[in-house]
Formats: structure tokens, C-alpha cells, sequence
């Protein structure tokens, strides 16, 4: 029970981390030093991993003086993660995010056993990234953030990718 709610809370930071993804390409978008760069990028401004988004962001929106944010992408995403967890993304994500912090999520949930819980922070402290769904939170290594997972397959994409790229995209549980 315990890996299966560590597993929960993995699932819900990975979500979160989603959301921070899009507002900080908004916010390193909206500074014209920066219009070039990519959503992903931008979520690596505010101290986040490419892999709190899913692959294939549309665009978003970021109010630098409040950070509120919202990212888009094309349609409802969903996927699974080991065969444990389901992931859920809303076409429209929204939050709050400023360096190391993700707040007032919504537009991301994880489904644990019949549960759909949406994940409401993500905040980075060192090498760990801190996920909380309101009453419970769980934190994780940031490695397991590198690679964005994909809609529909998440990261077990085999069809997808060459066995070498496979190999190296493992997924690693941080228990």
C-alpha cells in the first residue's frame, strides 16, 4: 500500500509539473530577450524539468505581475504510467508559478485505484520535487522529470522510438 501511494503522489507531482511547465514559457515568452523560446524552455526558467509537460504543448498564456499562467494543449491528454496510475490533463491548465513553485493547479488529476485526485502544488526544493493533491503530498527525484511523457502511451512509446532510445528512456520510480 505504501509503494502503491508513493506511486499516487508521483503521479500527481508529475501532473503538477505539467502545469508549471506552460506558464513558464508564457513568462519567457512574454520578455522579448526571450520569444524564442519554447514552452519547454520556459518552464526550465523557472527552475523545472521538461517533463512536468506532456509532448506537443500548443502555446500559453502567462501574466508576468501575478504569474498566473495557462498552457494548452490539443485536446485532453491521458495516459498510464508502469500499469499503476492514470494521468489526466485537461486541454487547458492553469496555476500560479513563480521559481521552484507551482500553486493553485487545476486541469491535472492522477487516478488512484477508483479516485480521480487533481494535483493543487509543485514546488522544487534541491533535487526533489514536492507534489501535494491538498490533504497528501509525496516527493520525488527530479531525474525521473527528464523526458516529457507522450499523450495516449505516456512512456512506454515502443512503437515510437528506436530500442536504443527505448533503453534510455526507462522510467525509474524513486522507491
Amino acid at each position: 500500500m505504501k509503494m502503491k501511494m508513493r506511486m499516487v503522489f508521483f503521479l500527481l507531482a508529475f501532473v503538477t509539473l505539467t502545469l508549471a511547465l506552460p506558464s513558464a514559457a508564457s513568462a519567457a515568452a512574454s520578455s522579448p530577450s526571450d520569444s524564442n523560446l519554447t514552452a519547454y524552455q520556459a518552464l526550465q526558467t523557472f527552475d523545472f524539468p521538461v517533463g512536468i509537460l506532456p509532448v506537443g504543448a500548443l502555446g500559453y498564456e502567462l501574466d508576468r505581475s501575478t504569474g498566473a499562467f495557462k498552457a494548452f494543449l490539443n485536446g485532453s491528454c491521458e495516459f498510464s504510467i508502469q500499469s499503476y496510475y492514470q494521468l489526466r490533463y485537461k486541454s487547458t491548465i492553469a496555476g500560479k508559478i513563480s521559481k521552484d513553485r507551482l500553486s493553485n493547479l487545476s486541469g491535472v488529476s492522477v487516478k488512484i485505484l477508483f479516485l480521480w485526485l487533481n494535483i493543487v502544488d509543485v514546488s522544487r526544493d534541491g533535487d526533489e520535487l514536492y507534489f501535494s493533491v491538498g490533504i497528501a503530498s509525496a516527493s520525488f527525484a527530479i531525474d525521473n522529470f527528464y523526458e516529457s511523457p507522450q499523450c495516449g502511451c505516456g512512456f512506454d512509446c515502443n512503437s515510437l522510438r528506436t530500442p536504443a532510445a527505448r533503453a534510455a528512456a526507462k522510467f525509474r520510480l524513486p522507491f
